[in-house]
């Protein structure tokens, strides 16, 4: 009885973590989208964490980092207005295909528009182009935790943000039912033990500041 009634707070307490992620949203501005009347002149973009979820396939420390590192970066680069897309280089430490800097650098280019090669090239002579704007290896951060650069391209202005992720919490044993999971094995009360711990991580890099640190370049 207390075996399944566990099993019952776990899965209602997955739930929860799935649905209330505890972030702010993201506002940005997109000229192109203003001038095809795809939002009016000034209002931006609204990006929650859950977008960034869908774009990722699934919610991590990883994609958490991610949305953090960007919303932080921009955060600071645009204290008293919104950013915009088109004037937002993102320089990447790592390389492409990095696990880590890989997933996260969709991310962040999801959010901020910035492309490499294959992106949108803008209208009419590059109006709100976001080609050419997210380059990787571009500098030595002096740490092996995922470090990402963001310049204004109107102001030459950069922040860059770190994310300590050998600092995120573990989640504990349960964390060793995802084999479990995957191969079938795994009983509902372990799949939902595992969720909770699971997203009780990503809720802890969403709320807690001290796992990035942010300054000027």
């Amino acid at each position: 009885m207390t075996s399944n009634s566990t099993a019952t707070d776990a899965t209602q307490a997955r739930t929860n973590w799935q649905v209330n992620y505890d972030v702010d949203p993201i506002e940005i501005r997109d000229p192109v989208a203003e001038a095809l009347g795809v939002l009016e002149p000034g209002e931006p973009f609204i990006i929650t964490y859950r977008d960034a979820v869908k774009e990722a396939g699934h919610s991590c420390p990883t994609a958490s980092g991610a949305y953090r590192i960007v919303q932080l970066g921009l955060d600071a680069l645009y204290p008293d207005d919104y950013p915009v897309r088109s004037e937002i280089e993102v320089q990447a430490a790592g390389p492409r295909d990095d696990a880590a800097y890989g997933t996260m650098s969709r991310i962040i280019s999801y959010v901020t528009g910035a492309t490499e090669e294959d992106g949108f090239s803008g209208l009419a002579g590059g109006y709100g182009g976001r080609r050419d704007l997210l380059r990787f290896d571009m500098f030595d951060p002096g740490t092996a935790e995922p470090t990402f650069r963001f310049r204004r391209t109107d102001t030459d202005e950069t922040i860059e943000v770190t994310y300590h992720v050998s600092d995120v919490p573990d989640g504990g044993p349960v964390i060793g039912n995802l084999q479990g999971i995957l191969d079938g094995s795994a009983s509902d009360h372990q799949r939902a033990a595992f969720a909770d711990a699971w997203h009780r991580r990503v809720q802890v890099v969403l709320r807690d500041d001290s796992l990035f640190s942010v300054e000027g370049v």
